[in-house]
């Protein structure tokens, strides 16, 4: 849907995004208020606990409907933070399904006449009549969010950030707009204020660039495992020990990261960087200090000369990633890599099969493979 107001009486924006559902859904309805000045307007709460409350919601938004404005003109309704569309408990009580039934029922045979209807929810179940019955009447825009299992929600997300910055009058170059999606990580919420002290900081300046991001952006928890890993990359060990020791303390409270994850974040890595280092030796890419200009490279790469395994596939990782990768495996040899990736699985090992803290595991593994004799303390000393 465009940002004009739309021309459908009645709207249903609805998805896992709650900021973006939320943040849709009160444009449409502002831009609805200003279309038709000195007009009712009816806010509506759609959040229900229980099935007492769903029946009483639906309630409202039939006398809402079904009430003339006082004083004529026309009438506009938001029915909104609605939570009873989708496959929980409350959504799949009998009472509930069969009041939603109704209530597509109602809406098909209803006159818009002068009525608008805006209707934002959480997840909804498309399976089910309500969602096909509201699909044929209304204007639909569905924000399914962020996941960080989602493969393309890099490029989602920078998508998302360029159309905030944009409407801002700023103009990201494409290092940046990556740089700071890896830095937040899959947020909409995050991503959205990032971009404004963003916008701010530039001042009036229109070119942003990952300095900028480097400079103001906060890291989000999503995104510090990233900055362990480009420690690694940049083969420092104080700075990798550190970055290690936040995200243990961080462990304590969030039941969602684990030693394992860690180091699986330290694999990718290692990973990643035998894939570039491999591809650049076979001249399929070159090293470039430019990142449009590499990530143009990876499009143009041989589709019958790419490894099946998504893992390994370079038309599978993102372009950033790569990039990132490219730039910190000059800092190793293949060999020296290769017995990284040896020790990290050795590590993997013994947090999955030992008795050892998982913790002392994975600070071991960064010094044997960061803290021996020769080029790793030297690189050390120079980034110290």
């Amino acid at each position: 849907m465009s940002d004009a107001a739309s021309p459908a009486p009645f709207v249903l924006v609805w998805g896992d995004d709650d900021f973006a559902v939320q943040r849709r859904a009160r444009q449409i309805f502002d831009q609805w208020l200003a279309a038709s000045p000195g007009g009712d307007e009816e806010l509506l709460d759609a959040t229900a606990a229980n099935s007492e409350e769903v029946l009483k919601a639906l309630r409202r938004l039939r006398e809402a409907l079904q009430t003339l404005p006082f004083f004529g003109g026309a009438k506009t309704i938001w029915f909104r933070s609605c939570n009873f569309f989708g496959e929980d408990r409350v959504s799949e009580a009998q009472a509930v399904v069969e009041a939603v039934a109704d209530l597509a029922k109602d809406l098909a045979g209803f006159r818009w006449a002068g009525v608008r209807l805006l209707i934002s929810a959480g997840k909804i179940d498309r399976r089910r009549g309500f969602y096909r019955a509201v699909e044929k009447l209304a204007e639909v825009e569905h924000f399914p969010g962020l996941s960080g299992e989602d493969r393309d929600w890099r490029d989602k997300a920078e998508t998302m950030v360029a159309g905030e910055l944009r409407a801002m009058g700023r103009r990201p170059d494409g290092e940046a707009l990556a740089s700071m999606v890896e830095q937040v990580g899959p947020n909409a919420r995050l991503l959205s204020s990032e971009a404004q002290k963003l916008a701010a900081y530039v001042g009036d300046r229109e070119t942003v660039t990952v300095a900028d991001v480097d400079a103001i952006v906060t890291r989000g928890r999503h995104a510090r495992a990233f900055a362990l890993a480009d420690a690694l990359g940049e083969r420092h060990l104080a700075r990798a020990l550190r970055h290690l020791d936040e995200e243990l303390w961080s462990m304590q409270s969030d039941r969602q990261k684990s030693e394992i994850g860690l180091l699986y974040a330290l694999i990718g890595k290692v990973r990643a960087m035998l894939l570039i280092k491999e591809m650049m030796r076979e001249g399929m890419v070159r090293l470039s200090q430019d990142y449009r200009g590499f990530a143009a490279q990876l499009k143009n790469l041989p589709a019958d000369r790419l490894p099946t395994d998504r893992r390994y596939n370079p038309a599978d990782i993102n372009a950033y990633v790569l990039f990132r990768a490219a730039q910190h495996a000059a800092n190793y040899t293949r060999e020296e890599l290769v017995k990284a990736m040896d020790e990290l699985l050795r590590s993997n090992r013994q947090l999955v099969g030992g008795s050892q803290d998982g913790g002392f595991v994975l600070q071991l593994a960064l010094t044997r493979i960061l803290g021996g004799t020769g080029r790793p303390l030297e690189a050390q000393r120079r980034r110290a």
